[in-house]
């Protein structure tokens, strides 16, 4: 039985809220209210919940390097996920490193971001030599932060390495860099760099 289209779906954005417990209670009960009484839009937040139930996997397995909202990071946290963050200012270095008891790594990049549209981050592996660009991710122009998601498992491989990260405004014509920051990775000892406490 096919269902009719719904005449008035709920935003995308407005069901991340919803899976994320951000909306206040009228707009909670009004969006259940609306979920209850429809197909599609109840379809497309368990299609929702499906990819972050995957992505999680993914996350809590190494296996992921991303951008995420801030939201998506609380939601790990809170779920249990052991997180060492790390909070940079522009122009900022920060002494890093992951340990045993670390089921991810997060940096959180300041940056004034009100004005961008598009917005690529460019990382410059020193040691490596090596170079990787992200295309227009993800990102809250209100929080004056991007949330940067290393690759877990080859930090945990990495020894000591240098990198770079540029964070880069693009429009149609020319890429201004918004912020620069620099890691400094070493491998995990007894006393690792502390993280900031988030």
């Amino acid at each position: 039985m096919i269902s009719d289209p719904c005449a008035t779906p709920a935003a995308l954005a407005k069901l991340a809220a919803y899976w994320f417990r951000e909306l206040d209670a009228a707009d909670e009960t009004e969006l259940e209210e609306h979920l209850f009484a429809c197909a599609e839009c109840g379809a497309r937040l368990r299609q929702l919940v499906q990819l972050g139930d995957g992505t999680k996997r993914a996350i809590r397995e190494g296996h992921l390097r991303a951008v995420l909202p801030a939201p998506f990071v609380r939601a790990l946290k809170e779920s249990g996920v052991r997180v060492r963050e790390y909070r940079l200012e522009p122009g900022g270095s920060v002494l890093c490193t992951v340990t045993p008891e670390d089921d991810l790594v997060i940096a959180h990049l300041h940056a004034p971001l009100q004005d961008v549209r598009r917005l690529d981050v460019a990382i410059h592996d020193v040691t490596a030599g090596a170079n990787w660009r992200f295309e227009d991710v993800a990102f809250d122009s209100t929080a004056d932060e991007v949330v940067m998601l290393p690759n877990v498992a080859e930090l945990r491989r990495l020894t000591y390495a240098t990198q770079h990260v540029k964070l880069l405004a693009v429009d149609s014509t020319t890429e201004r860099v918004i912020a620069e920051y620099t890691f400094n990775h070493s491998p995990y000892t007894s006393a690792p760099p502390a993280a900031s406490d988030a």
